[in-house]
């Protein structure tokens, strides 16, 4: 329980986000539109864009289409590439921070250490490392998922002499040029930073695990033409974001029900392997061992042109042990290196329950989630009253854009909070949450990343539920979220919380 010295001392406000990246932003615009609520953005960085700014390496860009890749309620006609680089794309996020106004309601360099629900007060208490206490009747995690770097326990790893890195957390002071560099990881962030660096280095080593499958990127530049088109032309605008949309919706069959439909996509890939990698040795390392989409399907056009260098070698015996000046294989061959640089991806399976957050009798979301993270429509957790998660359990994407899945969540978010009404509290039961996700796993049975023979970060190590993606279309998560199911929540009314009124309905 909060002490009352605590509780005088506290910041309070209606509305509570953590983070200010697309998850947080886009939750600020929609309570904005609500009506009689203030809210308060806390970010851990020194900016917004979240994982697009902490992610700066070399090539860093997006792999769905920008404009689609971007809020519906502020679609950019400015957009260069139709993949945007990562500066762009933060750019992007800055100017909407700016002109919707959230920057004021953000307090920047602000860690959160943890949260607790006071039962009594009907309020969330979220505490900051500087010590600085803020009581909110809601609090909406927007922390995202991609912001924990996953390292690989290699032995020896503290013997390297050399500069060590992830890619999530780039060294831009270590000079590569005439460097011999070990690669670790052929991820989302591999394929593109190592097209980017290779020509800089004397000798590059790739440690692939797993050989991912990859498309052909059919990136542009759009003309100043083009865009001043879409600067005069909102119609066109929306027509060319329904247009991407639809060309990555009708791919979910492939995905999620039907893997047969998977067929031009895996030729697509096995075509554009073929035709870059002439070297049948190279090609057979390359070459996946699992059905396409089971792990993430990646695009890129310059990655497999930068592991024909002659420089360059692709090693698929795993990490056995790290020494001064080099890496060994688990087959004993030794890898002179002065650099090691990991592409090993994220911790997406703690990535909500790092900051501690406890609900009801003090249960810690992370110990409640023992046997792999779940919710209600990824959004609500039963015994957490008035907490909602953006980018929650199960609402990740194979096939089209997360903002899109964001932008539901967010709307789902403000239909709680109308409902909850003055002084409210709202809940999911817990028998709505069980039937949810035994409907959830059920339809994941049969998808690709569970019959798919492979593998990934979208399963729980212990259980192998698959705990992060959507196993149907979009389009039908969207249908789901566009009301809110009263029967599945438990309302109840604060007698002591004195905030502003909220329409309900």
């Amino acid at each position: 329980m909060t002490s009352e010295r605590t509780q005088s001392n506290s910041s309070r406000t209606d509305v509570l986000i953590l983070g200010a990246g697309f998850s947080g932003l886009a939750a600020a615009a929609t309570i904005s539109r609500v009506g009689g609520l203030d809210y308060l953005i806390l970010e851990q960085g020194d900016d917004v864009g979240g994982t697009w700014r902490e992610n700066t390496y070399p090539g860093c860009a997006c792999d769905i289409p920008s404009p689609l890749y971007s809020f519906s309620f502020r679609q950019n006609p400015g957009w260069r590439h139709l993949f945007a680089p990562q500066q762009e794309i933060l750019d992007y996020l800055r100017d909407t921070s700016a002109e919707l106004r959230i920057t004021e309601r953000i307090r920047f360099g602000t860690t959160v250490t943890g949260a607790d629900w006071d039962e009594q007060d009907g309020t969330w208490t979220v505490e900051a490392a500087d010590g600085s206490v803020f009581r909110a009747r809601f609090l909406v995690s927007a922390m995202g998922l991609l912001h924990h770097a996953s390292y690989p326990k290699l032995p020896g790893l503290e013997n390297f002499q050399g500069p060590v890195f992830h890619s999530a957390h780039w060294d831009h002071s270590c000079d590569l040029e005439g460097k011999k560099v070990a690669v670790v990881g052929t991820g989302a962030s591999a394929i593109q930073f190592v097209p980017a660096i290779v020509d800089q280095t004397a000798k590059l080593t790739l440690f692939q695990r797993t050989a991912p499958w990859i498309a052909p990127k059919f990136n542009r530049a759009f003309s100043e033409e083009e865009r001043e088109e879409m600067r005069r032309n909102p119609i066109k605008r929306w027509n060319r974001r329904a247009r991407l949309f639809w060309i990555h919706e009708k791919r979910a069959k492939g995905f999620v029900s039907d893997t047969s439909k998977m067929g031009p996509t895996k030729a697509l890939a096995s075509g554009h392997l073929k035709k870059q990698i002439s070297d049948p040795a190279l090609r057979a390392k390359l070459t996946p061992n699992y059905e396409i989409g089971c792990k993430r399907l990646l695009i890129s056009s310059d990655y497999y042109p930068a592991l024909v260098k002659p420089h360059v070698d692709v090693v698929t015996a795993g990490v056995g042990e790290v020494r001064a000046k080099s890496v060994i294989d688990t087959d004993g061959n030794e890898y002179d290196a002065d650099v090691i640089i990991f592409g090993t991806g994220f911790d997406a399976q703690n990535s909500l329950s790092r900051v501690p957050i406890r609900g009801r009798d003090g249960v810690a979301l992370g110990s409640q989630w023992a046997s792999g993270p779940e919710a209600y429509l990824g959004t609500t957790v039963a015994g957490f009253p008035n907490l909602f998660l953006l980018c929650g359990p199960n609402t990740g994407l194979g096939h089209n854009s997360q903002v899109f899945m964001i932008e539901a969540q967010a709307r789902y978010m403000k239909r709680c909070i109308r409902y909850a009404g003055r002084r409210g509290v709202i809940e999911v039961r817990q028998d709505a949450q069980d039937r949810f996700n035994q409907f959830l796993q059920g339809r994941l049975s049969s998808t690709v990343w569970q019959a798919g023979g492979c593998k990934s970060w979208y399963q729980d190590p212990v259980t192998g539920r698959n705990t992060l993606l959507w196993p149907k279309s979009t389009l039908s998560y969207w249908l789901r979220t566009r009301f809110l199911r009263r029967t599945d929540y438990r309302r109840s009314v604060s007698t002591t919380t004195t905030q502003q009124s909220v329409t309900a309905g």
